[in-house]
């Protein structure tokens, strides 16, 4: 008997998706195919012919005696029966919510066609609102309020900005073919977003404030609008049947959305324009239905410090050399490529989270050209070529980092855009595959795709919610299916069963098979891998989420785990989209769930520690603490490293002042200084001085700064101290040879 799992499919915008989605048990090993919902179906039958109506033909009567009749006259022709239909495309849409004459919405509609109909969703962004003020000399008035002028629908599609926006409208019914009346019915559920208190880095919440129908009618578009006969209005009604506002929508484009991809580049690095086949990025946008524009920017960039970026270089770069970065503007995503990064070989999504003081999240990407590609076999054709000479898989690349910049994770499901390099080339290695880079599929998944297409503004645009950002919080695209990983076990505890206010968190993760069999599992448990997040519950039973800042495409994403054999790691925890995860003395739930893809659906395995967090043991440790916990760049510094983010390191040279943080800043601060930044060099002395005994450091803390020591060159007393003091500390481990092996190869 096939062992079964429990199946929840959410979140699709047709009526019919809403119907037939409900909680099913399917098979573990059933084909992809009977659990995803085919997006496009056959063309539906078109209307049949009207029958045809004969026209009477004038008869002469024979009246005797009168006048004959006059021929009967031939009937009026019928009116020409006119067909309509909902253009595809983006509307300028506009909502007056009644009794509110100050607060109006505009924003869009985005209509995608396709063989069974349409999908449609929207977005709605509030219109600002002035108050002029009393002049002197006139009589005192009330201070007189002055909506500014909506969006033009001559200029396109809008962008709209972030601190104005307010709805998402997950449609549910809509016109899918044709109608020759002048109507039809318009569903949708408003989706309200409340931005979580402070910098776009902290993310928001979703309400849904119910079901609404409106009657759109086809009329005259106003002035401006590029095509007349496609504008429509509406009264909007709740569920009760009363009015609540009127909606219009005006047809402005054939595209869905905008954006502008500007690449900079160092002079040996080339630009990945297109895939030497004839798809580039204007191709990229025409298949998700977005309006791309290509800006060749800089070509110049200055190397900082060697061939070599590390990603706070990367991220210095992109805050120095960006044309533009009003992202309430443009849309705008940057992408840099060097010749070789320090953190990956191919690609990485450094600004995931908000890497730089304004902590605007997923602006930016960098790619790099001088990766020698494997000669292996499952290369194929550009084995042993220097990647950006490797036109079509270079390009690839670059298109997979702007996809994780547009808030999409790794897919697996396909050879598209977001699968990694790797897997798509070991792909070309089963029989009947082309050979790489020739297998590459030049499209996303229809998964992707849809989320491109109608996943929340708020969520795919540049600067909007963290990377991370859980499909399930979103109306639109949550987890389509879930399967739980039966047979791996999960275990996270913490380094510290307790630890002082303004600490942060350390944990081991241990991902274990329980099973007789091999089973399949990420190789990885690094937050940079993409398969780690989770949620933190406060002692009030507040929940706030953690997910990877920076994501770095894996050579070996997946791996099989023999029987019992087990995966370890470490995660250091200190802030979420919500701010700061321990802000308070108490006890804490830490839950880490472990997620990746599986013929199309995610599988999910989880676990948990507890975790107790002092009070505070005086006056000045309370300061240090709440320096350290109200500054949002302490975690940044923590994770993406250098010296440009000033804040994040004067929190945490407060803390190392306070005798009682000290301990738990002071891995951070000497991973900072042992690795160089710009003209800066490592400085393993300093390194050597910061790690005295009463250091806290995880394992993976532990093996990180034996590679520090162990590939900086110079300073060989320095190295000798931290050998000493890292064996002394390795030594204590248990279960965690490989960080033992690389303490002891310190030479």
């Amino acid at each position: 008997m096939p062992r079964t799992v429990s199946v929840v499919a959410h979140g699709l915008t047709r009526a019919s998706d809403l119907m037939t989605h409900k909680p099913r048990r399917v098979p573990m090993n059933a084909p992809r195919a009977d659990l995803i919902p085919n997006p496009v179906g056959p063309f539906p039958p078109l209307p049949q012919p009207l029958p045809e109506v004969p026209i009477p033909q004038p008869q002469p009567v024979p009246q005797p005696g009168l006048e004959p009749l006059q021929p009967f006259p031939v009937p009026f022709p019928w009116p020409p029966l006119k067909f309509r239909s909902v253009r595809c495309g983006c509307y300028l849409l506009n909502y007056k919510p009644s009794g509110s004459p100050l607060v109006t919405y505009d924003g869009t509609l985005r209509v995608e066609c396709h063989g069974s109909g349409r999908t449609a969703s929207g977005d709605l962004y509030q219109r600002p609102l002035i108050w002029l003020p009393w002049k002197p000399g006139f009589p005192p008035i009330p201070s007189s309020p002055l909506l500014l002028p909506g969006p033009s629908p001559s200029a396109g599609i809008p962008i709209l900005s972030r601190g104005r926006y307010r709805y998402y409208l997950r449609v549910t019914q809509i016109l899918e073919y044709f109608t020759i009346g002048t109507s039809f019915t318009l569903g949708f559920e408003m989706w309200r977003f409340t931005k979580s208190a402070g910098a776009w880095s902290t993310g928001g919440a979703w309400t849904n404030e119910g079901t609404f129908t409106a009657l759109m009618s086809w009329q005259a578009a106003p002035a401006g609008y590029p095509s007349s006969s496609d504008y429509l209005a509406g009264d909007v009604k709740n569920s009760s049947g009363t009015v609540v506002g009127r909606l219009t929508m005006g047809w402005i484009s054939a595209y869905l959305r905008k954006a502008t991809v500007e690449i900079d580049r160092v002079s040996q690095s080339e630009s990945p324009l297109h895939n030497g086949a004839g798809v580039d990025w204007k191709a990229i946008g025409d298949g998700i239905g977005w309006d791309i524009t290509v800006d060749q920017s800089d070509s110049n960039l200055v190397e900082p410090s060697g061939e070599s970026w590390s990603d706070a270089e990367c991220h210095a770069a992109m805050l120095a050399r960006r044309d533009a970065s009003n992202l309430d503007a443009e849309w705008r995503y940057h992408v840099l490529c060097v010749r070789r990064l320090d953190s990956t070989s191919r690609g990485i999504m450094y600004d995931a989270y908000g890497g730089d003081s304004n902590n605007v999240p997923r602006e930016g990407c960098a790619i790099a050209s001088h990766w020698t590609v494997p000669t292996s076999a499952e290369w194929g054709l550009v084995k042993g070529v220097r990647f950006g000479t490797a036109t079509s898989p270079y390009f690839r690349t670059a298109v997979h980092e702007t996809g994780h910049a547009m808030g999409l994770y790794h897919n697996a499901s396909d050879n598209g855009f977001m699968n990694t390099t790797d897997v798509i080339a070991n792909n070309s290695l089963s029989p009947g595959s082309a050979v790489f880079p020739n297998n590459v599929q030049w499209s996303y998944h229809a998964d992707d795709a849809k989320r491109l297409r109608h996943i929340p503004d708020i969520y795919v645009r540049p600067g909007g919610t963290p990377f991370g950002t859980s499909y399930a919080t979103t109306p639109i695209s949550p987890t389509d299916m879930e399967l739980s990983a039966e047979g791996l076990l999960l275990t996270v505890t913490s380094v510290h069963a307790s630890a002082p206010l303004g600490a942060p968190i350390r944990l081991n993760l241990e991902l274990t098979n329980t099973t007789d069999e091999p089973v399949p599992a990420p190789a990885s448990l690094s937050m940079k891998s993409g398969f780690v997040r989770g949620h933190v519950t406060d002692p009030a039973g507040t929940v706030r989420t953690f997910s990877p800042i920076i994501l770095c495409v894996e050579d070996h994403p997946m791996v099989r785990l023999k029987p019992r054999q087990g995966i370890r790691s470490s995660m250091t925890l200190l802030r979420g989209s919500q701010g700061a995860l321990f802000p308070m003395p108490g006890a804490y739930r830490v839950q880490v769930e472990v997620h990746w893809d599986q013929g199309g659906v995610e599988v999910v395995t989880t676990g948990s520690a507890d975790v107790m967090v002092s009070s505070a043991s005086d006056d000045a440790h309370a300061q240090a603490a709440l320096k350290v916990l109200s500054t949002p760049d302490t975690l940044l510094t923590l994770v993406v490293g250098g010296d440009h983010l000033v804040d994040g390191i004067e929190a945490i040279h407060t803390a190392l002042k306070n005798p009682v943080l000290r301990p738990h800043y002071a891995y951070i601060e000497a991973k900072r200084l042992g690795e160089r930044f710009g003209t800066r060099k490592a400085n393993l002395k300093a390194v050597a001085d910061l790690l005295d005994e009463a250091v806290v450091m995880s394992p993976a803390e532990i093996r990180r700064a034996a590679e520090l020591a162990k590939h900086e060159a110079g300073d060989g007393a320095a190295r000798k101290a931290i050998a000493k003091k890292l064996k002394h500390k390795a030594a204590g481990l248990k279960g965690d040879e490989e960080v033992k092996a690389v303490v002891e190869s310190i030479q």
